[in-house]
């Protein structure tokens, strides 16, 4: 039997992955005891690993399918299928700067800053790829030193042309680099607490990001496994949107029941059944949580008896496709 390698994380995208897992229906055990986890398919192999090496190993194949952060994929620059948003641990990565410095309020100011004063622009983060970039299509850089690649600092190589803008690799605790060791940072943040604590403030966003489940292409061409990598995407994907979706019961006089499907749209394709008093029925289905306070006033006016579950999943089965429409 072919299994179906697939990574899931640690650290701070974990807790939020196992709930959405056991969502979609799977059972995970000894996850807080080993890096081998069981699950209730036995045709999955789970392995927790570190999200900023899951799209490396998923891009080279050696695991099929995997959960990182799109900043981690961006970063890794790795060549993976991105099945699905999971939509959570939205964070966005941002740089920032002492909030002391109220003339620095972008990143073209803080490197015109540094020109002024002819220093050398350190900047500390562990995203080496995604600052390089970001940095080199800024329009003051790219206006006072053109196409030169900054360098880029590791204990273990420098690579870049450019000396006087330099990006260190961090190792965490970024955000208390500044002003010694760095004086800007490239860090994630939620709600930038840990930044204000820290004397920081936020001048530019370089993306916002969340958890991907993502897919080694060449597993996508393997009949057995893309079978069962469609079917982990078809639970997740239920788990997402079950997650913001309403399923209303609701009792209507059959005489209220053509107005009531007039002015509720979202309710265009209900189940409706009879109930044993003749001059009534019985209406369910499935609509968005954000429509509910909008319909709200109508289903007051025209039903009784309303019924609200928030579904654990809703499996849109039809449109589980790849990119290519297999």
């Amino acid at each position: 039997m072919t299994k179906v390698k697939f990574a899931i994380p640690k650290g701070h995208l974990g807790d939020q992955t196992l709930k959405i897992l056991e969502r979609a229906g799977y059972r995970i055990t000894g996850h807080d005891r080993t890096y081998r986890p069981g699950i209730n398919d036995p045709e999955i192999e789970l392995k927790v690993l570190r999200p900023q090496e899951i799209p490396t190993y998923v891009s080279e194949g050696v695991q099929d399918v995997g959960i990182s952060g799109r900043d981690w994929v961006a970063e890794n620059k790795a060549d993976v299928e991105t099945l699905l948003d999971l939509e959570y641990a939205k964070v966005r990565l941002v740089i920032a700067v002492s909030k002391t410095w109220s003339d620095v309020n972008s990143l073209s100011d803080l490197i015109r800053k540094s020109i002024e004063e002819d220093t050398t622009l350190r900047i500390s983060t562990e995203y080496l790829n995604a600052a390089k970039e970001y940095i080199k299509q800024d329009p003051a850089y790219k206006e006072a030193y053109g196409d030169k690649e900054p360098v880029v600092i590791s204990p273990w190589w420098r690579i870049g042309e450019n000396e006087k803008v330099a990006i260190y690799l961090s190792f965490g605790a970024t955000e208390a680099k500044p002003p010694e060791d760095a004086d800007a940072i490239i860090e994630v943040i939620e709600t930038g607490t840990s930044l204000q604590q820290n004397g920081l403030k936020v001048i530019e966003e370089v993306m916002r990001t969340s958890a991907l489940l993502i897919a080694n292409k060449r597993a996508l061409v393997d009949p057995e496994k893309k079978e069962k990598i469609l079917d982990i995407l078809t639970l997740l994907r239920g788990a997402v949107d079950g997650s913001k979706k309403l399923h209303i019961f609701a009792n209507v006089k059959k005489s209220n029941l053509d107005e009531l499907l007039t002015q509720l749209p979202a309710l265009k394709r209900p189940t409706i059944s009879d109930l044993s008093d003749p001059e009534w029925c019985a209406i369910n289905t499935v609509i968005d949580k954000d429509n509910l306070i909008q319909i709200l006033p109508t289903l007051r006016t025209l039903a009784q008896g309303l019924v609200l579950y928030e579904p654990r999943q809703v499996l849109p089965l039809e449109e589980i496709v790849l990119e290519n429409g297999k």
